[in-house]
């Protein structure tokens, strides 16, 4: 079973894109042929034009076609560049070689400053819609087609895989993708007792709402499931578990430490969702992982400025505060982030967080990479957290 939905963006989010198209496409007429002073305004707007069409055009293009968004990136990204040649034909005109290079330089580097991380925010907030590919049926299982709703009214599809016994698992799946990628991990976990509440993340597959591929809306969807299974007789509220993959198992850290419901989380691929989160880079990588850190710092600016999603509370933070329930974090041995990731937020969150790198694993790839290291790991953990 295939199912595609495409989410309407209401004006209020296509309204930043079309402007900077406007602007940057307005500019390339010939505002930065007036002056050094506008040749720098033009760098700036090339820099949105852009990170623009590299966050949006292009991409929903591929995936999406021809639409709002992409038309709108690809204009971005058309102004940006006529407006970038201009700029630099501006600041290097009538100069030697050498001063041609120093002016261009500091330019140069405003671009590629401003580029990186606003094309990450503007990726991250305008997310094209995703396709729900197999059903559990087609893996042999038993479920029922669920819906509920956030508490800001998002309505949330589910798939729900009873069990004879009580205790469950919330399962989240990575960004970009949905429920169905995440179906092999839950008839593992149905196979050892556990019902599995298998969710599409808000603007994944047929759930509703605007997809975020930072997770900052996952404390809210994390909270309508456990409010679902409370409503059900056949699950006991005091063995729920979050298992969560990339994405997902950021968006269960941060619902750990906000909703005491929880029992136990196993974050699979989990990174970041602040540049808070990023603070090993520079004990690691010194003055590159600092810079680094600054640019992370920026792109959650924008980041806010271009969602309505919450603003995350870093992931350490929110381990800790749910301390003594327990952690696992599962690791890719391939994945050097990934690793030094986890050793941060075990490092400051405490005992109660416990870490497995799976040997030559890349990102969220522990289960299909070691299948039955995956299978007895996972379900040893969630036995020891939910009483067997």
């Amino acid at each position: 079973m295939t199912i595609v939905v495409t989410e309407g963006s209401p004006p209020r989010r296509l309204a930043p894109l079309a402007l900077i198209g406007l602007l940057t496409v307005g500019a390339s007429f010939g505002w930065v042929r007036s002056g050094s002073a506008w040749a720098w305004l033009g760098v700036g707007l090339a820099a949105a034009g852009v990170a623009t069409g590299i966050g949006v055009g292009v991409r929903w293009l591929i995936l999406d076609g021809i639409g709002l968004i992409a038309t709108a990136g690809l204009i971005a990204l058309l102004g940006g560049l006529i407006v970038l040649v201009l700029a630099f034909g501006r600041l290097s005109d009538g100069r030697p070689a050498r001063a041609k290079i120093l002016a261009l330089l500091p330019a140069s580097l405003v671009l590629v400053v401003f580029v990186w991380p606003l094309a990450a925010a503007i990726s991250a907030s305008y997310v094209p819609a995703t396709t729900l590919g197999e059903s559990p049926v087609d893996l042999g299982l038993r479920a029922e087609e669920v819906e509920f709703r956030t508490a800001d009214g998002v309505a949330i599809a589910a798939w729900f895989v009873p069990s004879a016994e009580s205790k469950t698992v919330i399962l989240r799946h990575g960004a970009g993708s949905t429920a169905s990628s995440v179906l092999p991990q839950a008839a593992v976990l149905s196979a050892n007792g556990y019902a599995v509440l298998v969710t599409n993340a808000r603007g994944h597959g047929i759930s509703g709402g605007d997809a975020m591929d930072f997770g900052w809306f996952g404390d809210l969807d994390v909270t309508a499931a456990l409010d679902y299974l409370s409503t059900r007789p056949d699950v006991d509220m005091q063995r729920v578990a979050v298992v969560g993959l990339s994405m997902g198992g950021e968006e269960a850290l941060g619902a750990f430490g906000a909703d005491d419901r929880i029992a136990a989380v196993i974050a699979e691929g989990a990174t970041a969702r602040t540049w808070l989160d990023k603070q090993w880079l520079s004990d690691v990588y010194g003055v590159r992982g600092w810079a680094q850190i600054q640019i992370e710092r920026l792109q959650q600016g924008f980041t806010r400025l271009l969602s309505p999603a919450p603003n995350p509370r870093p992931l350490a933070e929110s381990v800790q505060s749910a301390s003594p329930r327990p952690v696992l974090l599962i690791v890719g041995g391939d994945m050097p982030d990934e690793i030094h990731a986890a050793e941060f937020i075990a490092r400051e969150a405490g005992e109660h967080v416990s870490t497995w790198v799976v040997p030559s694993a890349r990102h969220a790839q522990g289960f299909s990479t070691a299948p039955e290291s995956w299978e007895r790991t996972v379900v040893s953990f969630l036995d020891s957290a939910m009483g067997g």
